[in-house]
């Protein structure tokens, strides 16, 4: 009994470790198409959900695989990221070990970018912030009207319209300076802009927008994509 509980723990060993060497080679191959497919500037990290990775392996089939894309990998500006969960992946077991992964089809793709309040900011130009508040934006900096710069705080809304991400003023208000309001109405539509937003990998549309943390949260979801070289 021993020498049986000796053999099963050695057994029980070798296949976790194939199970993790298994999943680094799968997670290597979809990484790859991904940023084959999705002309990225670099190789993403993947994670391949659920234990153990073999029983999906010999089906073919995986729930659920996490892409994470960076800014570099984007070619987009510095704090730009993407998180996107590919689910329904399938690709062969036969095909992963022997390297001949042409494509890998995915019955759904969804996620979020993030797009930071800086890259926004920079949009109205000077010493412009922008912070999350109340279920959209708190614009503050200095804007000049009819040839005044005038300090100013702002609300907005976020909307989406096409692939352009809107950011709308609702109020505006000067910072402890009594000013008329026509003057303030100039302010708000200096205020107002429109961000295009780029294409995104990976067959990716756009289906909304809201304020996050650290930037808009742009919200992306595919369907029966093929991630091909």
């Amino acid at each position: 009994m021993k020498k049986l509980g000796v053999v099963l723990l050695i057994l029980g060993a070798l296949l976790l470790v194939a199970d993790r060497v298994g999943v680094r080679v799968a997670q290597g191959a979809v990484a790859q198409q991904v940023a084959s497919h999705g002309g990225l500037q670099g190789t993403p990290q993947v994670e391949i959900t659920g234990f153990p990775f073999l029983t999906q392996a010999v089906r073919g089939r995986y729930d659920e695989v996490r892409v994470h894309l960076t800014a570099d990998e984007l070619g987009q500006p510095e704090g730009t990221h993407a998180d996107v969960s590919l689910r329904g992946v399938r690709l062969p077991l036969a095909d992963l070990l022997a390297q001949r992964v042409v494509n890998v089809p995915v019955d759904r793709v969804d996620g979020t970018a993030t797009v930071p309040y800086a890259v926004l900011a920079a949009q109205l130009g000077g010493n412009t912030t922008l912070a999350p508040e109340d279920g959209g934006l708190r614009i503050a900096g200095t804007v000049a009207v009819l040839g005044a710069q005038l300090p100013v705080t702002a609300t907005a809304s976020l909307a989406l319209d096409g692939q352009d991400l809107v950011v709308d003023v609702d109020r505006v208000s000067a910072a402890g300076v009594e000013v008329p309001a026509v003057l303030l109405g100039r302010a708000a539509n200096l205020l107002h802009f429109r961000y295009p937003l780029p294409a995104l990998p990976l067959g990716l549309q756009v289906t909304g927008v809201e304020p996050g943390q650290d930037g808009v949260l742009v919200r992306v979801k595919g369907q029966d994509t093929v991630l091909q070289n």
